[in-house]
């Protein structure tokens, strides 16, 4: 088990995330010590879905407009089709992708949350994997798609499915450790 103490982690969510997606990554990772925080558009509770049907409630800890990119370590985004589908709409959801990517800090995306990864248009020439629906997307964008549980490409870490949820939470760890022995 990892020691993230003193890590500071973001996830960004809205309605329509799958829960399984933000709850598992989110709970592993503070059990390893990090600290999570939740944003989301509005400071009400956000729906999770599981599969298209609801599931759980999570109330985010700040809203999207609070978040200062320079207090985190790492961003990590939630599939779910409604979740990453809505927030590639929030301007500010979008800056704060292009900000992890232009600091070089890891941020990690499941399933659907790629998308934020094409609206930012940071993923070009960057291997990545994602629900199979987006990989047209992925392509369009100039990422080079394979399908494998989960992919590491310099900063970015990308997973198909609710089922690679335990690879995907070891690479963020894996990923603020590797940060800590590069810094």
């Amino acid at each position: 088990m990892a020691d993230l103490s003193g890590k500071k982690i973001l996830f960004i969510a809205t309605d329509g995330f799958e829960y399984s997606e933000l709850t598992e990554p989110r709970d592993y990772l503070t059990g390893e010590g990090a600290e999570v925080t939740l944003a989301s558009p509005k400071s009400d509770p956000i729906q999770g879905e599981s599969g298209g049907e609801k599931q759980g409630k999570v109330t985010p800890d700040i809203t999207i407009d609070e978040v200062d990119c320079d207090d985190y370590d790492a961003l990590v985004i939630p599939g779910g089709v409604t979740n990453p589908d809505a927030l590639r709409m929030n301007a500010r959801a979008v800056e704060i992708v292009a900000e992890f990517a232009a600091a070089e800090k890891p941020i990690a995306a499941i399933c659907h949350g790629p998308w934020l990864l094409v609206e930012a248009d940071v993923i070009d020439g960057v291997q990545a994997t994602s629900w199979p629906s987006l990989r047209t997307d992925l392509e369009n964008a100039g990422a080079d798609v394979v399908d494998r549980e989960v992919v590491v490409d310099g900063n970015f870490i990308t997973s198909r499915k609710p089922d690679d949820i335990p690879a995907f939470s070891r690479a963020i760890s894996d990923a603020l450790i590797e940060a800590d022995v590069d810094a």
